[in-house]
């Protein structure tokens, strides 16, 4: 919440609504005059939001993906906030008739909005052994990807797989056996993982989704995301600065036109406290980025985090007063830009 920094009369998306504990947290900090709007693509999530928030004036509810929500017309006049909690939803893995879980035996499922797509099932039924085998290893990072797609392929030709239980069991049964004494993770995690992630498209909506949240903040507004595994927090980090900063300059190539900046990183990637993974276990893992909005305001709109940059710019304007003459032509040299952070080569083993 303090991330968002929620204003009393301000207007807040909350793109993976859950089970409302982001929710709740936001309609405590809104006056009479905010506005929540609450987005989710899961049925159950949305019955769950209809049933605790539907009665409140302030709160208005979609069913959908976060990648549309600059068609939903509650957010046209833009946002002072945008919420984006990834990855599967405690209840979801808690079910086990909605197949997430290698741990419950159910329907091998993992829709998170289960009437759109392929399911799980469907899906390993039809493609290829080398589909498999990139999905696993390019959603999973899953060192025996092949090893895997192959134990899949063979299966599949004599019974179809149905069921959470007989996939985590069939790729258990092909993993190296774990080490004496070393804690090793469940065999079926990165590639239960994998599998999620493709079927519910999660990286390219999150990609569409950083899009539409950008475009329709407000000068001033936050974008706050909490991710679960390193391949989201990627995309988020790199998102964020490519917006915040620079590109590395090239000698070689014609100049651009300057760079302007559209986003600022409030402080650096947030991890959960002592307190809160012994309260949530599934927090251990979670990492929060939150940027500002950038741009001058609009008429009729506000820019809460105006006042703090100016006050930034009177302090350093105030050090640069008293330079002698034979130094002020070093402050009109451009610095070279901030270099951002080559993607990382992967290679499959």
């Amino acid at each position: 919440m303090d991330g968002l920094r929620v204003m009393e009369d301000g207007t807040y998306l909350d793109g993976t609504f859950g089970r409302g504990g982001h929710a709740r947290g936001v309609l405590q900090r809104l006056g009479t005059g905010g506005r929540l709007l609450l987005m989710d693509k899961d049925p159950e999530a949305i019955a769950v939001a209809e049933h605790g928030f539907g009665a409140d004036p302030r709160v208005s509810i979609h069913r959908g993906s976060f990648t549309d929500l600059a068609h939903w017309d509650a957010v046209r006049d833009g946002l002072d906030g945008v919420l984006f909690d990834l990855g599967v939803s405690s209840p979801q893995l808690d079910v086990a008739e909605r197949g997430f879980s290698f741990g419950k035996d159910g329907p091998l499922d993992m829709r998170m909005d289960p009437d759109a797509g392929e399911s799980a099932a469907q899906w390993l039924a039809r493609a290829g052994e080398a589909e498999i085998a990139d999905v696993l290893w390019t959603f999973g990072e899953e060192r025996m990807s092949r090893r895997i797609a192959r134990a899949i392929v063979a299966r599949r030709a004599e019974q179809p797989l149905t069921r959470t239980a007989q996939l985590a069991e069939l790729i258990a049964s092909v993993m190296p056996r774990p080490k004496a004494g070393r804690h090793e993770i469940h065999p079926a995690t990165r590639s239960f993982q994998a599998i999620r992630i493709h079927v519910n498209r999660e990286l390219a909506d999150l990609e569409a989704g950083l899009d539409a949240a950008h475009a329709a903040l407000r000068p001033g507004g936050r974008l706050a995301v909490i991710s679960f595994h390193s391949l989201e927090d990627r995309i988020v980090k790199r998102f964020i600065a490519r917006h915040a900063k620079a590109p590395a300059g090239n000698r070689r190539l014609p100049e651009t036109d300057a760079f302007e900046p559209t986003l600022r990183a409030i402080g650096a990637a947030r991890k959960g406290d002592a307190a809160e993974i012994a309260a949530n276990p599934r927090a251990r893992s979670a990492v929060l980025r939150v940027a500002e909005k950038l741009g001058a305001p609009g008429l009729g709109t506000r820019d809460p985090g105006l006042e703090e940059q100016r006050r930034e710019g009177q302090q350093r304007q105030q050090g640069r007063i008293g330079v002698c003459s034979s130094r002020v032509a070093s402050l009109f040299r451009v610095p070279s830009p901030a270099s951002r952070v080559p993607p990382t080569t992967e290679r499959r083993p």
